[in-house]
């Protein structure tokens, strides 16, 4: 088992810039990635970035490339989700997530998640 707590989320103009942040206990071991996803109002669920645990490497949804960076700090088992250049399209619950099996995209693999964080981004 994985708990996962998101924070950092709230309201900003945009423009401005948020950073959240994912605290991961229990079994921190042995995953593969960990991710973020964002739930718009009224849509599906969608990938928004994820780093593996070995090699570090990252990825990014086309509408989030070279303004979100994703990282992570192993000692202190924390996620973070970097924003910035934030716009209301942004504006949606954002939640951290953990898988065991290799890719990185899937929402399906991945198997424990946080609670969610809220940012929303005015106009």
């Amino acid at each position: 088992q994985v708990q996962l707590v998101e924070s950092g989320g709230g309201l900003v103009q945009a423009g401005g810039s948020l950073r959240l942040s994912c605290a991961a206990s229990g079994r921190t071991y042995g995953n593969y990635a960990m991710g973020w996803f964002r739930q718009p109002p009224g849509k599906e669920r969608e990938f928004v970035a994820a780093i593996t645990t070995i090699g570090g490497s990252t990825y990014y949804a086309d509408s989030v490339k070279g303004r979100f960076t994703i990282t992570r700090d192993n000692a202190k088992n924390t996620l973070y989700l970097q924003m910035n250049s934030l716009k209301p399209e942004d504006t949606a619950v954002y939640y951290c997530a953990v898988r065991r099996s290799i890719g990185v995209f899937d929402i399906r693999e991945y198997a424990y998640w946080g609670q969610g964080t809220q940012v929303t981004v005015s106009s």
